[in-house]
């Protein structure tokens, strides 16, 4: 299991690239969308047509990686750092881990949906049965209107909720 830095750039394929080396794009007129992503709206919001085997929904990317900003600025505040983590073998994936200065975790998970089951939790938990009371807090930020915590005791937080 491995914890690494997270400089992710959402693409046109959802593939992630450190920011680094993403080639200039040279100003044009067209808006920020199609500038930064070379898309149009039609696949930006997934219409109907796909590109290869998978469709080409870029909602979900970006909504990940508008938390992900917000997360890293409300990190930097706490003088916490942000990584992704995902075991090596593949099995599981937590879309962020806070660490703070006193070495505690807090696990977040990113969904696009408004609400959370069991089976989007299962990762925060195998998390929490790995690192025992190092786990601060399990979060799984969504589109949804009202923040709670689950029987489970993970929390659900509205991305519209986050804040320092």
């Amino acid at each position: 299991m491995a914890a690494r830095p997270d400089p992710w750039l959402v693409t046109g394929r959802q593939s992630a690239r450190p920011a680094g080396t993403v080639p200039q794009a040279p100003p044009r007129r067209s808006s920020p969308r199609r500038r930064l992503l070379k898309v149009d709206s039609d696949t930006l919001l997934g219409a109907s047509h796909t590109r290869g085997p998978r469709r080409s929904n870029l909602t979900g990317p970006l909504f990940e990686s508008l938390s992900a900003l917000s997360l890293r600025v409300y990190a930097q505040a706490a003088e916490a750092s942000v990584y992704h983590l995902r075991e090596r073998n593949g099995n599981h994936e937590v879309d962020f881990v806070v660490v703070g200065d006193d070495g505690r975790i807090v696990a977040i998970e990113v969904k696009l949906a408004r609400t959370v089951d069991d089976a989007d939790t299962v990762h925060l938990r195998w998390l929490g049965d790995r690192v025992g009371d190092v786990l601060a807090d399990a979060v799984v930020i969504t589109t949804g209107r009202y923040a709670y915590r689950r029987p489970d005791g993970v929390a659900v937080v509205p991305a519209a909720l986050l804040g320092p």
